[in-house]
Formats: C-alpha cells, sequence, structure tokens
C-alpha cells in the first residue's frame, strides 16, 4: 500500500511540474503581448506553445506526463498601421505579436486547475501515508 502512495505522489509530482512550466510559457507570452520588431519589418514576438506526452519512468515503473516540447506559433501575425514606430515597414506597417490575451489567461486557468488537482491528489496520498504511520506504531 505505501508503495502505491508513493506511486501516486510522484505522478502527482510529475503532473504539478509539468503545469509550472506550462505557466512560465503563458507569463512570458503575456509579458511580450506588446513586443514587436526592432528593424523595420522584422518580426515580433511569437507566441510560445508547450506539448506534454506521457513518458515511463524505468526507475519506477510508472507512466508520468512530461514536456514533449516547447515550440512556436507559427500562427499570422496581425499588422497595425503605425508609420512613426521604428519597426514599421516601407509602407507603415508594424507586425505584432500573435499572442491573445483571452486565450492565454484560459490557458493559466486551465493550469491553475491541473495543478490545483494534482496538489490534492497529493495531499490525499500524503495523508493516507501519515494515517497509516501512525496505525503503525
Amino acid at each position: 500500500m505505501n508503495a502505491d502512495l508513493t506511486k501516486s505522489m510522484t505522478i502527482s509530482a510529475a503532473g504539478m511540474e509539468a503545469q509550472t512550466l506550462r505557466l512560465r510559457v503563458i507569463a512570458e507570452n503575456l509579458a511580450n503581448q506588446s513586443t514587436t520588431g526592432s528593424a523595420p519589418g522584422a518580426d515580433p514576438y511569437r507566441r510560445k506553445t508547450i506539448a506534454f506526452e506521457n513518458q515511463l519512468d524505468r526507475a519506477t515503473g510508472l507512466e508520468t506526463v512530461k514536456v514533449k516540447e516547447i515550440g512556436t506559433d507559427k500562427g499570422e501575425l496581425p499588422q497595425r498601421y503605425e508609420p512613426a514606430n521604428p519597426a514599421a515597414d516601407a509602407q507603415g506597417y508594424v507586425k505584432l505579436p500573435n499572442v491573445d490575451s483571452f486565450i492565454e489567461m484560459m490557458d493559466m486557468r486551465e493550469a491553475e486547475r491541473s495543478y490545483n488537482a494534482n496538489l490534492a491528489a497529493m495531499q490525499a496520498s500524503r495523508s493516507m501515508l501519515n494515517r497509516t504511520i501512525e496505525l503503525l506504531k
């Protein structure tokens, strides 16, 4: 039974770690949602994405979630007419980051909920482990 509780805590910890990294990526996107290129016509900040995968931890024999990759959103970059901006192209348009704060906030809420669910599972396992130890005394 103790081994099962330890395994559940390991799975929850992996989930929390993955969601923490996801939150960091979201924070970076939000921090750079207004970052344009530094030269005329230059590309601005591109939204980062994160992908997860299940991975077998050979040491424990458990399948846990891991970050597969942190990528870049290749979506279209919006443009705004701003001829006075140093990043404006010859026609006066500035390429803007493809970061939508609404999407980032929704992703943040989902990551927060996932993190909290893993935390609750870990706390429940820890509580059961502590009760088992108390019964064995």
